[in-house]
């Protein structure tokens, strides 16, 4: 189920208002190239909406789930997340500030501030573990599996470097 429309009638013209919120639902496409928030697993929020002159003050947290891959051996994993919100949505926003739209109608639509949010936390090289060896470049095993058995052959482009290290092994 995707994540609903909030009706804020209630609270609009009422600066000093407010009222607890909670939400639960999916958002689709939110995704980058190592990271994504399932479509199946669903985004919870707990939320204070408070009413001021300007519109409605969204704050509170969110979490659910990130589907990331390795940056290093390429292994799937999953990783919480926890973020804290606080933003406003405007009565007569300004569209070169990039303001959130409050429908006096509709409502507020968390959508694109829940994208904005998580959007911004999603890892940008993330690891499986801190210690992970990746994916041999000569083979393609993973290391951290022991797919790798070692390779005696230096890459012919870095052969000339190899007095540098001379009592280094290859993994």
């Amino acid at each position: 189920m995707s994540i609903a429309t909030i009706d804020v009638r209630d609270l609009l013209g009422h600066p000093g208002a407010s009222r607890a919120q909670s939400l639960h639902g999916t958002l689709e496409g939110l995704a980058t190239e190592v990271a994504r928030v399932p479509d199946d697993v669903p985004i919870e929020a707990d939320l204070l909406l408070e009413s001021v002159v300007e519109g409605i003050v969204v704050s509170g947290r969110l979490s659910g789930t990130f589907r990331l891959s390795c940056a290093r051996c390429l292994t799937e994993f999953e990783a919480p997340f926890d973020v804290a919100v606080h933003e406003v949505f405007m009565a007569e926003p300004d569209e070169d500030a990039g303001d959130y739209v409050l429908d006096p109608e509709l409502g507020i639509e968390p959508g694109q501030m829940i994208r904005d949010v998580v959007g911004v936390q999603m890892p940008f090289s993330p690891l499986c573990r801190p210690d992970c060896r990746g994916l041999c470049e000569v083979c393609g095993g993973n290391r951290n599996l022991g797919e790798c058995p070692g390779h005696d052959e230096v890459d012919p482009r870095f052969a000339v470097l190899s007095h540098l290290f001379p009592d280094e092994t290859n993994d």
